[in-house]
This record gives structure tokens, C-alpha cells and sequence, in this order.
């Protein structure tokens, strides 16, 4: 006698035959096909986009060299290092560029007057680059003083004024001098290339003297006859009995 087979029994085959099928897939190809191959597609993916950052890179080449050697030609034409080859010789050179600044903003030295220019050891354990300091103190009008600091700072090569101090002052040593102003001391600091910073410097010695000749520690007496004014204190010499206050560093 055939066995008859109800509907219910067709449906309930079905079911079966579906919950086989997803756990085979759960079990079976969801991990160990499924999930490969979308890992495989992202990580395609995420070639793919720096492939193309690199070929746009690459692309730019050509721009970006022509961009890099401008600077470089620009950087050339306003060095930021000093561009004498010793410390010596770039401690005469910032002594020189101070009493021009001090010129220029001051024709005649008659608001503005430098008092004194002595080189500073460089203390410092070690550094890339050598450092060149020159300790300086000017007698300035508010205006000058602007004017100086300014120029120093602002000039080629590149130069830093450090440890600035002012102090109102009144004084009139020379016909010259106006007779009120400002005290003013800093430190102005420029840096060697640094493939002179061994040829700076001798075995055992961290000091930057002067050249022979340079107006280095030098005072106003020492200036040409047509910027002349009544000579001034040097480093070694006490401050006029009018002057008051001292600079301490």
C-alpha cells in the first residue's frame, strides 16, 4: 500500500532542507569563504586608493621640484646663518653691523649712542649649530631704540635680540646728546653654517674673541672723527655717577 504524503509533511521537508542549507552556510562558507574573500576585497580596495595618492604624488613631481628649488634660490639670496667661516670673525662682523644700525637711525650719534660691544663665551654643553653672541648696551632715544631693534632683528642674516632690558635714563655727556632716553642692554645672537662650527672653535676653548683690528668691547672714542662723540665707559670701567641702575643678566 503507497505511503501518502500530507502537505504539511512537504512543508515541514522544505523547512528542514533550509535550516540544513543555512547552517552549512553559517558553519561552513559564511566563514571560511564569505569573509575571506570581503577582507580580500577591502584591503583591494584600500590599495587601490593609495595607488592613486601616490600617482597623484608622482604627478606633482615636476611642480613641486620646480617649487623646492625656488625656495632654495630665495633662501640663498637672505642666508639665515651667519656667513663668516669662525666665531671670531663673526663676533667683529656683529660688532660692525650694530654701529651701522646705530648710524642709520641716528646720523651723528646725536639720539643714539653705542656704549659699549663685548663678545659672550658660548657655555652651552653642545648644540648643531655654534653660537655667536655679542653683549650690547646703547644709549637711545625711545624712537632710535625702535629703529635699532628692528633693524637687528628684521636684517639678513638672521639675528635674535635676547635678555633686553631698558631703563629710563637722563643724562647729557657730549653737546651731541639729547639728554633723556633710554639704558639699553641685549644680548644679540647670530648662528654659524655648521660646517664651520669645528673651524670656529680651537681644542679646549668655548670663547669667541674678537679678530685683531675688530671694534669688539671698543667705545664711542674709538669711532671714526665725523661720528665722534665724548668717549664713553668701556666694559671694564664704572658707570657715570648720574647713571642709575645697573643691568644685571
Amino acid at each position: 500500500m503507497a505511503l501518502q504524503h500530507r502537505p504539511r509533511d512537504r512543508w515541514l521537508a522544505l523547512l528542514l532542507l533550509l535550516a540544513t542549507l543555512s547552517l552549512v552556510y553559517l558553519v561552513v562558507i559564511h566563514p571560511f569563504f564569505t569573509v575571506p574573500w570581503r577582507a580580500l576585497g577591502d584591503e583591494i580596495a584600500t590599495l587601490q586608493e593609495r595607488q592613486h595618492r601616490v600617482q597623484v604624488q608622482i604627478d606633482q613631481r615636476p611642480q613641486v621640484s620646480a617649487r623646492l628649488q625656488e625656495v632654495t634660490n630665495a633662501l640663498r639670496l637672505r642666508p639665515g646663518f651667519l656667513p663668516e667661516e669662525t666665531a671670531e670673525a663673526a663676533a667683529a662682523a656683529l660688532s660692525s653691523r650694530v654701529q651701522d644700525v646705530v648710524l642709520a637711525a641716528s646720523p651723528g650719534n646725536s639720539s643714539c649712542v653705542v656704549s659699549n660691544r663685548t663678545p659672550m663665551p658660548d657655555n652651552r654643553a653642545a648644540s648643531a649649530y655654534a653660537r655667536v653672541a655679542l653683549q650690547v648696551r646703547l644709549r637711545c632715544g625711545v624712537d632710535e631704540t625702535a629703529a635699532v631693534l628692528h633693524a637687528l632683528e628684521t636684517g639678513t642674516p638672521r639675528l635674535f635680540v635676547e635678555n633686553l632690558n631698558m631703563l629710563a635714563q637722563r643724562f647729557q655727556q657730549s653737546p651731541d646728546e639729547t639728554g633723556t632716553g633710554l639704558d639699553v642692554s641685549f644680548e644679540l645672537v647670530g648662528y654659524l653654517q655648521p660646517e664651520s662650527m669645528n673651524a670656529s672653535r680651537s681644542p679646549g676653548e668655548g670663547v669667541a674673541a674678537p679678530a685683531p683690528g675688530a671694534e669688539v668691547g671698543a667705545t664711542e672714542s674709538d669711532q671714526p672723527a665725523a661720528h665722534a662723540t665724548a668717549a664713553e665707559p668701556s666694559a671694564g670701567q664704572s658707570e657715570p655717577p648720574d647713571v642709575e641702575g645697573t643691568d644685571e643678566h
